[in-house]
């Protein structure tokens, strides 16, 4: 075998496994990051294949179950009438909205001991951007100064401020 065939043999090879461990590392990558969204409902219907996923679970906050100890936190979802009790143990604490009532969507896996532990928490408070009942609806934003000075008829005169 010549000496440049050989060359072109190591450079081959080295590209083949380059390639490959990036393939590797790809796929390794996307299967660590994989999780599947459960409703409570579809996690009780499970069985044997919830305790080997990585899996997303949302629903409201039960009042009065948020437990702090540390750095965990023990709660309890709530959606419709079922009920799942999880355990928060993340590097980041719960989020500022997370409170009583609030919705809170958890990512981590289902312990066969029956609680979701978790890894991430999000929430989100519906109630505060919610429109209260019995209030009026949003007020329409005003013009601004440049718009009323190009109009004209009575509104011209007008500042462009809110009452």
């Amino acid at each position: 075998m010549s000496n440049e065939t050989s060359k072109y043999l190591k450079f081959g090879s080295v590209t083949v496994l380059i390639i490959v461990s990036l393939g590797y590392l790809a796929y390794t990558g996307v299967q660590d990051s994989k999780s599947y969204y459960v409703t409570i409902k579809e996690l009780n219907g499970m069985g044997n294949e919830a305790y080997a996923k990585r899996l997303r679970v949302a629903g409201n906050v039960v009042p009065g179950s948020i437990k702090r100890s540390g750095t965990r936190v023990d709660f309890m979802l709530k959606e419709n009438d079922l009920t799942l009790p999880v355990s928060y143990t993340g590097t980041e604490a719960p989020p500022d909205t997370f409170k009583d009532d609030s919705q809170a969507l958890a990512d981590g896996s289902f312990g066969r001991d029956g609680v979701f532990h978790a890894k991430q928490l999000q929430a989100k408070c519906a109630s505060k951007y919610a429109p209260q009942p019995g209030a009026a609806p949003a007020a329409v934003p005003a013009k601004s100064m440049s718009q009323n000075q190009g109009s004209a008829g009575p509104s011209a005169g007008s500042s462009g401020m809110a009452n």
